[in-house]
């Protein structure tokens, strides 16, 4: 399955591949037949009884420890723990995203009019978020308000699971672009097109401008900011709440207008620091629905930890 100008893999490599592919099908079989309710909880309660046990978990309270130096120790390493199950219901959400839909009744919508207002422009926004509850809650939103989006993402390193990936997404209309690069040119020809771009812009971007994120410096992606000022428009966040009994609140806020001062680089860092500064608020607010497991801060601010045993 690798492209025309991708290098084909061994026999053995594909041979790995395809049964990863197996098992994971295997899996999402298994969580389509156990339905929304009982997919989420054994995702939950898996990776929080196995998620402690891996070396991530120190990362995950290393990043918390960063966030929220003057939590009181237990309350973090109980967020620690609980962050797990939220990544596992996530997960295992996947494979029944097509019954996660606003038709379900499973979520609660806020500032929908905003998205609608989107779609009757036929003009493109710049859709943001973070790592938030189940991430995929918001695309299908996006979807269900009507408003033409390539939602970024990137793909899985074996090609038959991110087929499988791609068609448990396609299920409820997503319309996915894994982007060479930084993918800017391919997201500028559809903006030009009059479609709007979902980004996610809390991951590590290691050559973007440093920004704040929790009081500690952070390189973070321009792409945002940047095709916002380029195209005249707005930066549009939204953000998602896990609620009890597999619900979501999905919120459309304030959009976020990227400076034209004239100086296209302070502009641009601007945009990029309110975005970050966005889903700093909203992991503030639910601290247990972000996605703590990876390493969002540069080495240095790890390094000054120190030992997480003396704190």
């Amino acid at each position: 399955m690798p492209g025309e100008n991708e290098k084909r893999p061994g026999i053995l490599q594909d041979l790995n591949w395809r049964l990863e592919a197996a098992a994971f099908a295997g899996l999402f079989g298994l969580l389509r037949l156990l339905g929304v309710e009982r997919a989420s909880a054994f995702g939950g309660g898996l990776l929080r009884a196995l998620g402690p046990l891996t070396g991530t978990h120190k990362t995950v309270r290393r990043n918390l420890l960063i966030a929220f130096p003057d939590m009181d120790p237990a309350e973090r390493d109980r967020l620690a723990v609980e962050q797990w199950e939220q990544t596992g219901r996530t997960f295992a959400e996947l494979a029944v995203m097509d019954r996660l839909t606003p038709e379900s009744g499973r979520i609660d919508l806020v500032g929908m009019e905003r998205l609608h207002a989107v779609r009757d422009s036929g003009r493109p926004v710049v859709l943001i978020s973070g790592h938030l509850a189940n991430f995929e809650v918001m695309a299908a939103v996006i979807m269900a308000a009507g408003v033409p989006c390539q939602v970024t993402y990137r793909a899985a390193n074996n090609p038959y699971v991110d087929a499988q990936i791609r068609k448990a997404r396609e299920r409820y209309g997503i319309r996915l672009f894994a982007p060479k690069g930084d993918g800017t040119r391919e997201l500028m020809a559809g903006m030009k097109r009059g479609d709007s771009i979902a980004l996610l812009v809390d991951q590590k971007y290691s050559q973007g401008p440093e920004v704040e994120f929790f009081g500690q410096p952070v390189n973070a992606s321009p792409g945002a900011a940047r095709l916002a000022l380029k195209f005249g428009t707005v930066m549009q966040p939204l953000s998602v709440v896990r609620l009890p009994g597999v619900r979501f609140r999905v919120t459309a806020h304030e959009p976020i207008h990227v400076p034209d001062t004239g100086d296209k680089a302070a502009d641009v860092l601007a945009g990029i620091q309110a975005a970050n500064r966005f889903v700093e608020d909203r992991v503030r607010e639910h601290p247990v629905d972000w996605f703590w497991v990876h390493k969002r801060w540069p080495p240095e601010v790890y390094q000054s930890l120190g030992s997480l045993d003396r704190r």
